[in-house]
């Protein structure tokens, strides 16, 4: 086994040459963003802290798959237009969020870094949120990370992390692949997080939500395994085969071939 960084590997997939593997990964993963979409009354929330002026501030944006799916499946064309930051070590990712943005998100500064080396200078946001962005944070940086999350928001802002617990399907998948294919980082679990941003001195709610995600099609299922993992070199039939993922994987099919995944994301409010 050879053995590379986490981090490293997630920012090369996070890019023009990954972006195959990215729509290979979103024919199912979509759904992560639709169930945070569903998971709260959003009007609401960010109604209550919508004024002239507003920002937000969205860690390590992905593809902004969540403001896609906010816009598609909740009402917000009562709020006023808010400035949107994109932060994201990927300058490929911080493009692509921008250009799904419509009302009321209007996109205002593009931060290529990462959520820890964000400069003091950019805080007081009416909203902090990261949707399914931090499973490869070195767990040395996760305290300064959640340290800065928590500066970063204005005094009675929301701010939202939404990630998957060492159950889910994301980090179970991880750990088998760590174990049966190639050693890496692990992923940094909602647990984590949550005793981080706690450590950080935030009062932190944990909301959790349970789906499943699945799919006869083998190309399908290859696809958005490789991406679980950020590797496209180990094909669904060499993941199978491998010690401790193959049983992973076999947990996951039925008699039919298809395959369910389980997952259960925590929200975790401050």
């Amino acid at each position: 086994m050879s053995n590379r960084d986490t981090a490293e590997r997630s920012l090369e997939h996070w890019s023009e040459a990954g972006r195959t593997g990215m729509e290979a990964f979103y024919a199912l993963a979509t759904e992560d963003y639709r169930q945070l979409a569903l998971a709260a009354d959003w009007t609401g929330l960010l109604g209550e802290r919508a004024h002239d002026g507003w920002s937000l501030l969205d860690v390590a944006c992905g593809s902004g798959k969540f403001p896609t799916a906010l816009r598609k499946y909740t009402d917000l064309s009562s709020l006023p237009e808010m400035s949107y930051d994109l932060l994201d070590p990927s300058e490929f990712s911080v493009a692509e969020a921008r250009s799904v943005l419509g009302p009321p998100f209007a996109a205002r500064h593009d931060l290529v870094m990462t959520l820890q080396d964000l400069p003091d200078e950019y805080s007081g946001y009416d909203v902090v949120w990261a949707t399914h962005a931090l499973y490869a944070l070195p767990p040395a940086e996760l305290d300064a990370a959640a340290e800065r999350f928590v500066a970063a928001l204005a005094p009675g802002g929301l701010g939202l992390i939404a990630q998957a617990t060492a159950a889910s399907h994301y980090l179970a998948f991880y750990d088998a692949f760590r174990a049966g294919v190639r050693e890496a980082t692990p992923y940094t679990t909602a647990e984590q997080v949550r005793d981080a941003l706690v450590r950080a001195g935030a009062e932190v709610r944990d909301q959790r939500v349970t789906y499943t995600t699945g799919t006869s099609d083998r190309a399908v299922a290859q696809g958005f395994l490789q991406r679980c993992a950020f590797d496209d070199t180990v094909s669904l039939e060499e993941m199978e085969a491998a010690p401790v993922l193959g049983d992973y994987l076999a947990s996951c099919r039925d008699a039919s071939g298809s395959y369910t995944f389980s997952h259960e994301a925590a929200l975790l409010w401050l």
